[in-house]
């Protein structure tokens, strides 16, 4: 059987797919966006808004969301849901945790990939094999893996020198790469103050400047699932399993296989979001992973269930992470930044008749831009709070047209397609 002919087949299953957009359109949003925050950054004299102080923070706290993210995508283009993401992280952390204590952090990130992609397995066992659903499943899996793993900790961790009864021994860190020459001359533009310009200069120094090697893997494996998944006949079958998998099985796709495939691909993934955690804050901690998880589903759901999306509404996770880190004064002014990009995307939403949407973005929109007007700080209990309200609110409004895997979370049994 040829991919061709699997194509053709699951087509008439399928929407046709819309005109994307070409990446000179993305390119000129980022640098729009970049403006737009540059002014807010002039007006409120939040330097931190476009530090690389910021940055290189924003992208720290992104990745671990990212391949939850990207964790999700591979389960749920196969048709399996995955809400156990937020387990499978829980066991990344203890894996990276027990044995990088030990072995070193690259020992403690194979570990971290190893027991995620068990939790994923057990996941695909119970969803694929005996029919279980799929959200009992991954309750299941996110409820069992911080017991299993505290009761470890106090087994192993109690008497360790550095460790606990929640956490591990100190982890030693992965190295660290910096493009040399280059961020001296970023820092030095960045300290100018420039308008747009040492903005831009602040980007990309937190970009190149002291960059862990597991960002960069989480990158390639970024661009590597966006290849494999897109442009190999492996992912054209992995995707028809989610879209119509008795048309695939019809064409001599083994359905079962390229779904345990996929589901423990994304163990291994979430698996390794949490190890990327635990080695980056230099121990296995309980409790560590708070929810991120359940944020990596949200962005690959806002994102489309594409890479590129998965990576924005990570990236956004990162950002107002990074920015509630840098205390009250940054946190008031992305109120600010907020209403306006809630006003923006009013807009968005009104040119695509989307009206209620249109008006429920305005109405939050102007709320935040008065908030900010009338206020000199933001109160301390919701400091903390403002990554996950900020990232939701945006999310929530402006996921839609979403184009969601025709089969997603039903069960699927071979020969009962007639």
């Amino acid at each position: 059987m040829s991919a061709s002919g699997l194509a053709v087949g699951v087509q008439e299953t399928v929407a046709p797919p819309r005109r994307r957009a070409s990446p000179m359109i993305y390119f000129l949003l980022a640098i729009a966006a970049l403006l737009v925050v540059s002014l807010v950054r002039v007006l409120t004299g939040a330097g931190n808004l476009t530090s690389s102080g910021t940055v290189a923070a924003a992208l720290t706290a992104a990745v671990p969301i990212a391949l939850a993210g990207l964790a999700g995508l591979w389960s749920e283009r196969a048709g399996v849901i995955n809400i156990g993401l937020e387990g499978m992280m829980v066991l990344g952390t203890f894996g990276a945790g027990l044995f990088g204590w030990q072995w070193g952090p690259w020992a403690g990130v194979l570990a971290g990939v190893v027991l995620g992609a068990f939790g994923g397995l057990i996941h695909a066992i119970a969803t694929v094999t005996f029919g279980v659903d799929h959200i009992i499943s991954g309750v299941a899996i996110t409820l069992a893996a911080p017991g299993l793993t505290l009761f470890l900790a106090k087994l192993y961790f109690t008497d360790a020198p550095g460790g606990g009864q929640k956490q591990s021994p100190p982890i030693e860190d992965v190295p660290h790469v910096t493009i040399p020459g280059l961020s001296s001359v970023l820092g030095d533009i960045e300290q100018q103050q420039w308008f747009f310009v040492s903005d831009l200069a602040g980007l990309l120094r937190g970009l190149t400047t002291d960059v862990s090697l597991l960002t960069l893997l989480a990158v390639v494996l970024f661009f590597a699932t966006a290849y494999v998944l897109w442009r190999t006949a492996f992912g054209l079958r992995l995707r028809s399993c989610g879209e119509a998998p008795h048309a695939a099985e019809s064409l001599g796709v083994n359905v079962y296989k390229y779904k345990y495939a996929a589901i423990t691909m994304s163990g291994a993934l979430a698996g390794l979001g949490g190890a990327i955690l635990a080695v980056a804050s230099s121990q296995f901690r309980d409790g560590q992973t708070g929810g991120r998880g359940y944020i990596g589903l949200a962005s690959m759901i806002f994102g489309n269930w594409r890479p590129g999306g998965v990576a924005a509404g990570a990236g956004l996770f990162g950002y107002t992470d990074a920015m509630q880190l840098r205390g009250e004064g940054a946190v008031h002014a992305l109120l600010l930044l907020l209403g306006i990009a809630l006003l923006v995307l009013a807009v968005v939403q009104l040119r695509a008749k989307r009206y209620v949407v249109a008006g429920v973005a305005t109405v939050i929109g102007v709320l935040f831009i008065l908030w900010f007007a009338l206020t000199d700080q933001v109160p301390p209990e919701l400091v903390s709070a403002a990554p996950y309200v900020v990232t939701l609110l945006v999310l929530s409004l402006a996921a839609q047209r979403l184009r969601v895997p025709k089969w997603i979370g039903r069960t699927y049994r071979r020969g009962e397609g007639g």
